[in-house]
């Protein structure tokens, strides 16, 4: 099982300004826009990447940080293995990962995922 990046995901509670800020002032791109959640991106480092959400659209709470893996069913059956508090189900999304929250060992919800083939 490998890591392909870590994202961390803030709460976004001013749409225009934070996109304002973070292309703008920062500099980053508009990578991924669903209306409750956008990922900007660096122009020049792929890993360098912040995600803003206000209300995840289909899990039951945001998370605080997103993990791209490379074997997300692996991690979840090893999540499972050591009982850790699934929150939200190893789910398919149709903007193309799949992934599911878990609870760490310190409170933190961390959004466990990977693209679906032919995506991202």
């Amino acid at each position: 099982m490998g890591v392909k990046r870590i994202v961390p995901d803030l709460t976004l509670k001013d749409v225009d300004a934070s996109r304002a800020f973070y292309t703008d002032v920062i500099g980053l791109e508009l990578a991924m826009d669903l209306g409750w959640v956008m990922t900007f991106g660096s122009p020049d480092v792929d890993a360098a990447q912040i995600t803003l959400m206000h209300g995840d659209a289909t899990a039951p709470v945001d998370p605080e940080v997103t993990i791209e893996v490379t074997d997300v069913e692996g991690v979840y059956g090893a999540c499972l293995d050591r009982g850790l508090p699934i929150i939200y189900p190893l789910t398919d999304e149709p903007w193309g990962v799949r992934r599911f929250f878990v609870r760490d060992p310190n409170d933190v919800v961390v959004n466990v995922m990977a693209h679906l083939p032919g995506e991202g």
